[in-house]
């Protein structure tokens, strides 16, 4: 089946299951119908005069409420008060359709890379000044490995996205506590200062960018003054990436020596300790610059044990940025040294060695409404010599430097209600590539249909990019948000 068949296919199929979420108009609730004007309260008709309470001679003051013989039903006030909180809640949310084809025969998955319906619900409200947030997905994933949930590793029918309440004990001191979404730093998908976790999986199955950065249970606390802005994270468990492991997605297995999937699927035990994650950051003029530390492991498995098993070795890393408006455009800068601390001099070839990373940045507005940016990002591994004195025999080595050159166009159209976008990968050190078209349009307030391609392209296998060459897919979606 060629590719115009297939997306043929996708967009009849979209049809279908777009039709699952429409439903007849709902009936209006009991009382809300067509009804007689309440009569007034007895004592204040029209005619005559009100009547004194039962016991009362003309005169005399009336006892309190609550005082007399019979007791009185509560006042509609008491009931607006008992319901005030509930009526504060704000929902919103939506309901997707998403499915996909591969481009070519697939080691792991020869039907679909992605089938899936998914509903999200959103609510906060304030509660005696703390802001409560939960944002709940819903998932109906056949093609799903396991239904069962955990929340660490992005699994099963239920993604807690937000659960969590956020509040100023202090003037100039914000605390947020509960499951979030964390992100700091200046790379367009790249990231190096940002060590929260990221899901591989979604970005490269098609699912929305929104879910590249996934949640974890974490204190945030944010402490604002003249001097500088302070951000602290704290994860009390180690939360890992959503890795490529082999399930939905092929993989190059280094031990193998081959292109891998579920016949090899990666499973790291996770770390018992924690993570910290530290922001200091500043206005200078009009540059914003920021330095960072992390004390946790490396977010995807980047060691083995003497089992053979995957794991997460330990990781301490410090950076800076740099982010400011030039030329018209902005300008970004960053760095980072990654400490590999259970290798420090780059002797066992079974953890990966420490590095350096650098990032520097340009966007600007090239049209109306057509904006553009380019990023040369750079990994370089310290103490290369002795890296590769201690490989096996015969085990493909890394290059001491990757270079990865990226370009990003958005052109906006039709009252920017249609969004075209590309986002290229291009590494000359590792000949490889990776390109991200989409189109989004936003047909009402409600409805939107989405689609896009993943496109990998290398000539070696064990690349980066290169390795996910059989991979190739291209999804459509449709969504109703409320």
């Amino acid at each position: 089946m060629n590719v115009f068949m297939k997306i043929r296919s996708l967009g009849l199929t979209l049809v279908g299951l777009s039709s699952l979420l429409l439903g007849q108009e709902p009936e209006l609730p009991p009382g809300l119908g067509s009804v007689a004007e309440p009569s007034l309260p007895a004592g204040l008709e029209e005619t005559g005069e009100p009547s004194l309470p039962e016991g009362l001679q003309e005169g005399e003051p009336a006892l309190p409420s609550g005082l007399g013989d019979t007791p009185e039903r509560p006042s509609a006030l008491t009931t607006q008060a008992q319901t005030s909180w509930a009526d504060q809640v704000t929902w919103r949310g939506f309901a997707e359709m998403r499915v996909g084809a591969w481009l070519q025969d697939n080691p792991v998955d020869p039907d679909l890379p992605i089938a899936e319906a998914r509903v999200q619900v959103d609510a906060n409200t304030t509660l005696r000044a703390v802001d409560l947030r939960a944002t709940l997905d819903f998932l109906a994933d056949p093609l799903a490995p396991t239904q069962a949930v955990d929340l660490r590793r992005g699994e099963g029918w239920l993604d807690v996205r937000e659960l969590s309440a956020h509040f100023q004990p202090l003037n100039g001191l914000d605390v947020q506590l509960g499951r979030q979404v964390s992100t700091w730093g200046t790379g367009d998908f790249l990231f190096i200062n940002d060590l929260f976790p990221k899901d591989w999986r979604a970005f490269f199955l098609g699912r929305d960018d929104v879910y590249l950065k996934a949640p974890a249970d974490a204190l945030r606390v944010a402490y604002y003054n003249p001097l500088a802005n302070v951000d602290l994270v704290y994860t009390p468990r180690f939360t890992p990436d959503r890795y490529i492991s082999g399930e939905r997605l092929s993989y190059y297995a280094d031990p193998l020596g081959r292109i891998a999937g579920e016949d090899a699927e990666v499973r790291a035990p996770l770390p018992g300790q924690g993570e910290l994650a530290v922001r200091i950051h500043r206005l200078l003029g009009d540059a914003e610059v920021a330095a960072y530390g992390y004390v946790g492991a490396w977010k995807s498995p980047a060691g083995q044990n003497v089992f053979g098993e995957a794991t997460f070795p330990d990781l301490r890393v410090v950076g800076a940025s740099w982010r400011q408006p030039l030329g018209g455009g902005i300008a970004k800068a960053e760095f980072g040294y990654y400490d590999s601390s259970d290798d420090h001099e780059g002797h066992d070839p079974w953890v990966r060695n420490s590095e350096f990373r650098y990032l520097i940045g340009y966007e600007h507005e090239l049209a109306k409404e057509l904006t553009g940016s380019l990023q040369w990002y750079v990994e370089h591994m310290v103490d290369y010599g002795a890296y590769r004195r201690s490989l096996p025999s015969g085990a493909a080595a890394r290059d001491e430097d990757r270079h990865v050159l990226t370009v990003q166009l958005t052109k906006l159209a039709l009252n920017q209600n249609l969004r075209l976008g590309l986002f290229a990968f291009y590494s000359p050190t590792d000949e490889d590539a990776y390109l991200r078209p989409s189109i989004r349009y936003q047909l009402d307030d409600h409805w939107q249909i989405s689609g896009g391609a993943n496109i990998f392209l290398g000539r070696d296998e064990d690349s980066f990019f290169g390795q996910f060459v059989e991979n190739r897919n291209i999804y459509v979606a449709v969504r109703y948000g409320y």
